[in-house]
């Protein structure tokens, strides 16, 4: 039985210049994924233009596409979490998927106008990305004190999203001096994940917390490993704050657009040309890096879920103002600060209300069971809005995402409801 203990745990020593007692693992974890963000952000801002305008594919294919790179992570995110906490080594299972990321941005020029061939790059990019995930952020999880996980991973995402920012600009800059080939993006885009798996190898740690260590030493070293399998991994959600975190963060997958949709719909409802779409995710990237630190310790204040909930509520009202009256310029200003602010409110938030509710050794696998829902939903996601785009008019299926949205957030507030994990507090076994 998984209980939150009443007694913070030591906290971690803080790096030189970091302030704040987030240590330096974080700021080498965010520097990765900087430059990792810039490799896939690249190819993220280059996919709607060259699936949609050069191939001329279908908004089904386009969204079935979308669904592969959206979700892809999401099965081997339990095998990434697994592995690590099997191996106590999160940092080697972290670089396999890093590994795996970089190598398949070589191949994509072969691929050429294939979507078989692209389908295939992108699942196994997206499975790099499932491998690494889990054990990243159980890296992070386990070097920063319990009561300012929010503030870490707010860290660690507004370093994450500087590289977005960087991303879509190169893209933009590749685009207008050399055209619509895909050959000079995806060798660039493999340059930074290199760059990146370099970073990871020389200057992260794989470290444990004192507290931590001193409890493996005690027990038995047979005894826990046989703890870490994938039957323990999945007997935490026997816990019932755990698998309503499940439940609900699925639920609101199932009704969360993917990116490249969020942004297509932006284009088409307000107006602005077609080459202006590699640049749309640049405004999230914007928002998002303002924003991720401070909603970050706003949510170790006030409550993790409480921030990721009222992030599907911003998400709302992105929506909303694609049928609203606004157009142009005014209206990609205000739905990507509202997608901006979404992201800051969920992505980190999430991983950190999940490091509260399950033990130490168990840390990546139970954040990968969280985040392998959200993951599979939101592949369902891109594939339906795929089709309603397809088949139906613009403000029709945009409508039905909305309703799709709202009795999601109903049913997760009425029926669902997660319960808060006090921020000063770890799960221990």
């Amino acid at each position: 039985m998984y209980v939150a203990s009443s007694r913070s745990a030591p906290e971690a020593p803080r790096a030189p210049g970091t302030g704040r007692g987030i240590p330096g693992t974080v700021f080498a974890l965010g520097a990765v994924s900087l430059l990792t963000d810039i490799s896939s952000e690249m190819v993220t801002a280059f996919l709607p233009v060259y699936l949609l305008f050069t191939l001329q594919l279908t908004y089904v294919q386009f969204g079935l596409l979308d669904g592969i790179y959206t979700g892809a992570t999401a099965l081997l995110r339990l095998v990434g979490g697994y592995v690590a906490d099997r191996l106590e080594r999160p940092k080697a299972v972290a670089l396999a998927g890093y590994g795996l990321s970089a190598v398949t941005k070589l191949a994509f020029p072969a691929a050429s106008s294939s979507t078989l061939g692209i389908g295939t790059l992108l699942s196994v990019d997206r499975a790099g990305k499932g491998l690494r995930t889990a054990p990243r952020d159980a890296l992070i999880s386990l070097a920063a004190p319990p009561d300012r996980l929010g503030a870490a991973f707010g860290v660690h995402r507004t370093m994450d999203t500087i590289g977005a920012m960087i991303g879509p600009l190169v893209t933009f800059l590749i685009l207008t001096h050399l055209g619509t080939a895909g050959g000079p993006v995806f060798t660039i885009s493999f340059m930074f994940a290199l760059l990146g798996v370099i970073v990871l190898v020389f200057f992260v740690r794989d470290e444990t917390p004192a507290h931590i260590a001193a409890a493996a030493r005690r027990a038995n070293a047979a005894t826990r490993k046989a703890t870490v399998s994938v039957r323990a991994g999945l007997r935490l959600l026997r816990e019932r704050q755990l698998r309503r975190s499940v439940i609900a963060a699925t639920l609101l997958g199932l009704a969360t657009l993917s990116d490249a949709f969020l942004f297509v719909v932006v284009q088409k409802a307000s107006g602005v040309g077609e080459h202006l779409l590699p640049l749309l995710p640049l405004g999230t990237a914007i928002v998002f890096l303002l924003a991720a630190t401070p909603i970050g310790r706003l949510a170790d204040r006030v409550g993790r879920w409480r921030v990721f909930f009222a992030g599907h509520v911003l998400l709302l009202g992105a929506y909303l103002l694609m049928v609203g009256p606004l157009d142009g310029l005014p209206l990609v200003f205000a739905g990507l600060a509202l997608h901006g602010l979404f992201y800051a409110a969920t992505d980190g938030v999430l991983s950190a209300h999940g490091g509260t509710l399950v033990p130490a050794h168990l840390r990546a696998s139970g954040l990968a069971i969280l985040q392998t829902g959200q993951a599979l939903a939101r592949l369902l996601s891109s594939v339906c809005f795929g089709v309603l785009l397809q088949y139906l008019e613009f403000d029709v299926a945009l409508w039905i995402a909305i309703t799709t949205l709202v009795g999601a957030l109903l049913t997760v507030a009425l029926v669902v409801r997660p319960m808060q994990a006090e921020p000063e507090k770890e799960a221990v076994e």
